[in-house]
């Protein structure tokens, strides 16, 4: 398994292009949100879609679970903003990583250092900024 701490940009950047190769309603709109889960190798293991980024992040989740899988989930990204409710989700879901296009709220931030949860924000290529290390 690979920790945070060995998370480079290369699997961030991976990661994140594997999530908007899959955006198809995104690519055709140009206005959902999405959100994806992967394990531990970088691999997808599910991605939804939706106009509500927190909606986007429920289907994940409510995807994993139905399928049995929500132990395997390593990772969460996320194609918008990091609020607090979205670290609560990712804590619930027993997700360690997450990952944002964006922005976290401080609170989010504060929520992340409190639960344990490796937090990055402003991923883009060949870069991100990491505001939370577990």
């Amino acid at each position: 398994e690979i920790s945070s701490d060995q998370l480079s940009t290369e699997h961030i950047d991976r990661m994140f292009e594997t999530m908007q190769a899959g955006q198809s309603a995104f690519l055709s709109s140009g206005g959902c949100h999405a959100a994806a889960a992967f394990n531990t190798a970088h691999e997808l293991i599910v991605l939804r879609e939706d106009i509500g980024r927190h909606n986007s992040v429920d289907k994940v989740i409510g995807a994993l679970l139905q399928d049995g899988r929500l132990k395997d989930a390593r990772f969460l990204l996320v194609s918008g903003r990091v609020s607090y409710e979205i670290v609560v989700k990712c804590f619930m879901a027993g997700i360690p990583n997450l990952l944002a296009v964006s922005a976290p709220s401080s609170l989010a931030v504060d929520f992340c250092k409190e639960l344990g949860i490796t937090l990055y924000g402003f991923c883009r290529p060949g870069r991100a900024t990491c505001y939370s290390r577990a």
